[in-house]
């Protein structure tokens, strides 16, 4: 497994370790790739994800990108992954069904000094966009963060930090 997944992983884990909203809306949620500024996740839809017609409620397609961008962040070595500024999402078409499979890639688009920018997008088990989203995070703080570190440009290796198992 690369640096970047293990690390990524690990900051997923800090969340539902955290017992609070992600635990609870999305605790299936599985990341399957990441390198530096790209984070791949598929989530078996569960009927507590779906809205009163059926289909996945789109406030959990907000949260989940939300929460997948600070999962791009984390994939560029930060560990604190900043506080939300901005988070929009558009709907293209409903998302799914209860045991479905909802697919997002989650893309870091800018990195500065203080401030992170991401596209998630969501597609279904056809390959079908179904929604997008952006998120806007301020890192400012997040940079001096002892357990930030900096990986290869491939991900396999962290390059700069501790590479905790």
């Amino acid at each position: 497994m690369s640096a970047c997944l293990r690390f990524t992983r690990r900051v997923w884990k800090s969340f539902i370790d955290n017992k609070g909203h992600d635990a609870q809306c999305f605790p299936n949620l599985m990341i399957t790739r990441a390198i530096p500024g790209v984070v791949e996740t598929k989530l078996e839809i569960a009927p507590y994800n779906l809205n009163r017609v059926g289909t996945v409620h789109g406030g959990l397609v907000m949260s989940l990108t939300d929460t997948l961008g600070s999962l791009a962040v984390a994939s560029k070595g930060y560990y604190m992954t900043g506080v939300s500024t901005d988070v929009s999402t558009s709907f293209v078409r409903p998302a799914g069904r209860a045991g479905d499979v909802l697919n997002a890639t989650a893309t870091v688009t800018a990195l500065g000094i203080s401030l992170a920018y991401t596209r998630v997008d969501f597609t279904n088990a056809d390959g079908q966009l179904v929604a997008y989203g952006t998120h806007t995070k301020y890192v400012g703080k997040s940079a001096s963060d002892p357990n930030k570190v900096k990986f290869s440009e491939d991900g396999e290796k962290v390059i700069e930090g501790i590479d905790v198992e």
